[in-house]
């Protein structure tokens, strides 16, 4: 496999900690240590630098980008405590339409809800806890917060809206699921699922890594018969978890490549492809083979690494 590979100066003056395509792939948003946010127009090779975003008092840890229903908008976390929701109000002015301050601790991970549930936003802390902002409309939010893992939240990603194989099933309708996975500072993954944004959810322990969840991911479902969602960890391991009709099974990625940290993992627009960055400087690509078997189908190493 081929693959290109084309280098943004981002004029970030401090570590970047995430970057996001929006849903067209057209703007690149990033965030930083330097507690900014810089937002791009992408084409090919090239890219034109659009609005600075400002305002967070820390290390901005992630971005998300909602779905282009509700208008440009963007979500960020930050070690500050703070969760911001920005939207643009005209071309390339972005203004800070909502704020939510109330963890205790920095704020690690957040992730939208499928665009069929709402314009809805988890986000999990270091306190432990998970919020759920929900929007009702005229900009009023509904906020949920509950306890989740000890030691703190590190990750959260929400699943598919459909149960597995329902838009294959010409006898009924398909009925909407709520649900998000967690990993956590106590080494656990858990799903959890609403039947009400506004009331607590329950949740299900998966199991457990040997160290820190640095990062869940659940696979996007256009319409196999399974859920998939994918772990990483402190550890320096790769979980595939894979939910069917008997319940959650787990299955470590085959090959020990891994010699450090693991610390992100992201699925491909289709859901059969798996993307895992790690502490070595590496980016590999894995994709699950006719017996069940997760194989690496490529390396990407950033060759200025020392």
């Amino acid at each position: 496999m081929t693959s290109q590979v084309a280098t943004i100066d981002t004029k970030h003056v401090d570590m970047i900690h995430d970057a996001q395509l929006d849903y067209y792939g057209r703007r690149l948003a990033t965030c930083s240590s330097d507690a900014s946010i810089k937002i791009f127009e992408v084409s090919g090779d090239s890219q034109t630098h659009l609005a600075n975003l400002s305002g967070h008092g820390g290390p901005v840890w992630q971005i998300a980008w909602a779905h282009p229903k509700f208008g440009n908008v963007l979500a960020s976390c930050s070690y500050d405590r703070k969760v911001f929701i920005w939207k643009e109000s005209s071309p390339n002015v972005w203004t800070k339409i909502y704020e939510y301050a109330k963890h205790e601790l920095s704020v690690n991970s957040i992730s939208w809800a499928p665009h069929e549930i709402g314009l809805s936003l988890v986000c999990g802390s270091s306190d432990s806890f998970i919020s759920v902002l929900t929007h009702k409309g005229d900009n009023k939010w509904t906020e949920l917060k509950f306890s989740a893992h000890n030691l703190g939240v590190s990750a959260v990603c929400w699943g598919p809206p459909y149960r597995p194989g329902s838009l294959l099933d010409p006898n009924a309708p398909p009925a909407l699921i709520k649900r998000f996975v967690s990993g956590g500072c106590d080494n656990t993954v858990k799903v959890w699922t609403f039947i009400d944004l506004d009331k607590e959810p329950t949740s299900a322990n998966l199991g457990e890594h040997k160290d820190w969840i640095r990062d869940v991911a659940w696979a996007p479902n256009l319409g196999l018969p399974k859920e998939t969602i994918a772990s990483c960890s402190q550890d320096g391991t790769v979980i595939i978890w894979t939910e069917d009709n008997e319940g959650w099974s787990k299955k470590a990625l085959d090959e020990p490549t891994f010699t450090d940290v693991v610390w992100r993992v992201s699925w491909s627009v289709s859901g059969n492809i798996l993307a895992v960055s790690s502490a070595d400087n590496k980016v590999t690509l894995w994709k699950e083979d006719l017996n069940g078997n997760w194989k690496c189908i490529n390396i990407l190493q950033d060759q200025t690494a020392s």
